[in-house]
């Protein structure tokens, strides 16, 4: 599997070397967070040349019963008939950004795995690092209406997965982290779901841990070293989970870098929280 990160200059020579006949490129803009400015606005006023919108409310995401979670998978025909809009073709090495610190970014390169793409990577450091690079910017959407369809194939169940079931009996064996913020983990707020705290067991495992002050993934041994301290171990199962499965990938994306291979939990705390069976942890520990 290519490695899952690509620096601006390599996205840059990426899309030289695909100008000159060589493997296509496909950059895809994610631009979305929770309660923020909406993401195709930002795409119009500038976005990577070539790049083509992603929305994640609608096509990063199936719609369900509050007990699957706010952000669902979607089916695989409708994953598909997507990902041939934004003109994905087998072979093609899809490139992913965001503005908000890879945090979309990464929802949708799990998303593409889990779905069997072959190579899909998420720019490092995310749209500030292309234009401190000084790359240059597109406005408009004509990267959009002028994408020719593209003819990928595409099935569920590449990358693993847990369900509820799953995610509770994940402590007596493995290592479930949440991706969520510590505050939310602990029970101190909880800002969008019926229930505050954590599922039994799991052990908080922040995102911003994952990069530096400029908002870089740091580098595959430090990581190794943040997740073996909260209990990862190659000989164990891993998952991860955070509010409604788009934050967690970004967990499962520095586990790979890590040299893990991590289930997610597609539903999450969302979904979790909507069973009132489901048990509830509050406070600092698991």
């Amino acid at each position: 599997m290519p490695h899952p990160l690509v620096t601006a200059s390599e996205l840059a020579a990426l899309l030289d070397n695909a100008a000159t006949g060589g493997t296509p490129v496909r950059v895809l803009d994610v631009r979305w967070s929770l309660g923020g400015p909406a993401g195709l606005p930002l795409y119009s006023k500038g976005h990577i040349p070539g790049a083509v919108y992603v929305d994640l409310d609608t096509e990063l995401a199936g719609h369900g019963e509050p007990e699957e979670g706010r952000h669902p998978l979607p089916t695989a025909a409708d994953f598909q008939a997507a990902a041939r809009r934004w003109g994905l073709n087998a072979g093609d090495t899809v490139v992913i950004y965001d503005n908000w610190n890879s945090l979309a970014a990464c929802r949708a390169w799990w998303l593409l795995r889990y779905m069997g793409a072959a190579d899909v990577r998420v720019l490092d450091g995310a749209l500030p690092a292309w234009t401190a690079a000084g790359h240059p910017l597109t406005e408009g959407t004509d990267d959009m209406t002028n994408a020719t369809p593209g003819s990928i194939s595409l099935s569920a169940g590449h990358e693993p997965v847990l369900n509820a079931d799953d995610a509770a009996s994940l402590p007596e064996s493995g290592v479930l982290l949440d991706a969520r913020a510590g505050e939310r983990y602990r029970g101190e707020t909880e800002p969008i779901d019926p229930r505050a705290g954590h599922i039994p067991g799991a052990i908080s495992a922040p995102t911003s841990g994952n990069l530096d002050d400029a908002g870089h993934f740091l580098d595959s041994d430090t990581l190794r070293e943040r997740y073996v301290a909260l209990g990862v171990d190659v000989d164990r199962a891993v998952g991860v989970y955070c509010g409604s499965g788009v934050t967690a990938a970004h967990d499962a994306l520095a586990l790979t870098v890590a040299g893990f291979r991590p289930a997610l939990f597609p539903g999450s705390w969302s979904a979790w929280a909507n069973q009132p069976e489901r048990p509830v942890t509050t406070g600092a520990t698991p």
